[in-house]
């Protein structure tokens, strides 16, 4: 039986158990449109491409399965880059199909013509382009398994106008076949070996791969042998925070205590981490190529072993199946560690615990007490970038896997399209998105989004009137020199209320409480505007402090 290109295409995503995608629709993929008319599949239509990639991308990091977006060609599939960029740095399994030019067309910088071939090697895992039809299911099932495969990323294909329309007769689509690297046991004895005569291990964990049992069972190993775990920038909810072996997080603004303990350990274990340049503080944090420590490196892709690190001892394998193959050692009754992670456990529960004060009329410390005390264990946080989520990142206490969505790559405008999607994945769980006032306008369309789809998330909009960050740095270097940084915003409440959802404005530090709960009762996507003072610029220091250098 023949069947359209378009046709094929939402076949072999069938197939591969797709339900949702996300897209800005483009006369490039009309056919690809058309059929998913009565697919089953449910489309997701957003305001803008980058919102519409970053939806995506939240649903791969929440579910390990290639989040699928749609985007027309040129303009669409730039915008899309910001999201693409996002999922590579991140690790996060992803599909980007873009509509293109018919073929007789290419090379003549038709209409929005791009060789994505050449523009997005550096974004995307692999980068095809399906010139017949009939090879539609062959593209698709191997976009699948790079995707998810290894190091996960993102794949991009693309489609030409008029192939989509062609009526061909191909293979009926499968489920691409996952592919897995497991420890062996040489390496199992080996790490066991290595743990075992360590004074002060350190454990690290990050990456993507992982799973609610994963999770809990390499938290079982952890406190069974009293290990100290930190987890790795953005990737706290793969550790529970009040976990007697949680160390605190391996990230920007780390607590100066536990960076002290991992440039002393005598042994590190990296599992799923690469320790890039945020989580290892600009690459200090360990020597390289040859770190002090002993290293042990896990990780489900060999060209990212001995990459930066020389370990000494690599293991090629997903972090699931090295956490199960962790069953088989016992642990020590008394290590010679166990008072060093409790010393270390208690040093991040003071650190965690938010200053009271502080300029201005709104505190943020009691503001994330109430959120600590008033928001279940399993909401979903989301956020962006910017110094507004060093409040979450640092005050809040993970103890979940799957409640956090945030990117490493430190992309602002992230927050809201992330609370979108992750709202539509999990609609019985609350999803609280943090913003900057600078992060939110970058993707703030896609609130109108949430009302369409009727997904009652929560914006905690967090504005100072500036680009904060990027005012920190500038009043370090360039002491009262602003330049470029001052922000005119909005009425959010009213941008709020005009888009169909709910606005709230915290004036006061206990105008939150009550806000935050007629903005839960509403059962509208809400925002709640937190006007914060600029000088509250970080938690432990203010623009001036900053300005004059104490």
């Amino acid at each position: 039986m023949k069947k359209t290109g378009g046709e094929l295409i939402v076949d072999a995503l069938k197939a591969n158990g797709v339900s949702r995608v996300s897209c800005v629709p483009g006369e490039s993929y009309l056919a690809v449109l058309d059929a998913l008319y009565d697919s089953g599949i449910e489309t997701i239509v957003c305001r803008q491409e980058g919102g519409a990639a970053m939806m995506a991308d939240t649903w791969g990091r929440l579910t390990g399965q290639p989040g699928i977006c749609m985007v027309t060609r040129g303009p669409g599939a730039t915008n899309a880059s910001a999201g693409l960029h996002i999922a590579r740095q991140d690790s996060i399994p992803m599909i980007l199909f873009i509509g293109q030019v018919q073929r007789d067309a290419r090379e003549r910088e038709a209409f929005q013509e791009v060789e994505y071939r050449r523009a997005f090697t550096e974004f995307a895992k692999w980068v095809g382009e399906i010139d017949d039809a009939r090879r539609i299911p062959e593209f698709v099932t191997r976009a699948f398994a790079v995707a998810t495969s290894g190091r996960p990323g993102p794949v991009v294909l693309t489609l030409p106008e008029d192939m989509l329309v062609e009526e061909v007769e191909a293979p009926a689509a499968k489920a691409y076949t996952p592919v897995e690297n497991h420890p062996g046991p040489k390496q199992i004895a080996k790490f066991a070996e290595l743990l075992g005569n360590a004074k002060r291990p350190m454990v690290i964990v990050g990456g993507t791969r992982w799973t609610e049992e994963s999770v809990s069972k390499f938290k079982a190993f952890a406190e069974r042998f009293k290990l100290p775990v930190g987890c790795s920038f953005r990737r706290q909810m793969l550790f529970d925070h009040l976990s007697p072996s949680y160390a605190g997080d391996v990230g920007i603004g780390i607590n100066p205590a536990l960076s002290k303990e991992i440039k002393e350990a005598d042994l590190i274990v990296l599992l799923g981490s690469r320790l890039s340049e945020m989580p290892s503080s600009g690459y200090t944090m360990l020597d390289i190529p040859y770190p002090s420590q002993a290293l042990v490196h896990v990780f489900p892709e060999a060209e990212e072993l001995g990459r930066i690190y020389r370990p000494d001892l690599a293991i090629c394998a997903s972090t699931t199946d090295f956490v199960d193959a962790l069953d088989t050692l016992e642990a020590p009754s008394n290590p010679v560690w166990a008072n060093r992670t409790a010393a270390m456990h208690d040093a991040y529960l003071k650190w965690s615990s938010p200053p009271k004060t502080g300029p201005g009329p709104v505190q943020m410390g009691p503001i994330m007490d109430w959120i600590e005390a008033n928001v279940a264990e399993d909401a979903i946080f989301t956020n962006g970038a910017g110094n507004y989520a060093t409040w979450l990142h640092r005050f809040h206490r993970f103890r979940r896997f799957n409640t956090q969505s945030a990117p490493t790559s430190g992309s602002m405008g992230y927050g809201l399209p992330a609370a979108v999607a992750a709202k539509h994945l999990f609609p019985e769980r609350e999803v609280v998105c943090f913003a900057g006032d600078g992060c939110f306008m970058m993707h703030g369309q896609e609130f109108i989004t949430a009302v369409r789809y009727g997904l009652p998330i929560i914006t905690v909009l967090v504005n100072n009137g500036t680009y904060g960050t990027i005012r920190m740095h500038q009043e370090r270097e360039y002491p009262g020199r602003v330049s470029a940084t001052d922000l005119v915003n909005p009425d959010f409440v009213a941008f709020a209320k005009a888009y169909g959802g709910h606005g709230e404005l915290v004036a006061k530090t206990d105008d939150f409480g009550p806000a935050y709960e007629r903005a839960r009762a509403s059962g509208k996507p809400a925002i709640i505007e937190v006007k914060l003072d600029a000088e509250a610029i970080t938690p432990a220091r203010t623009l001036t402090q900053i300005r004059n250098r104490t």
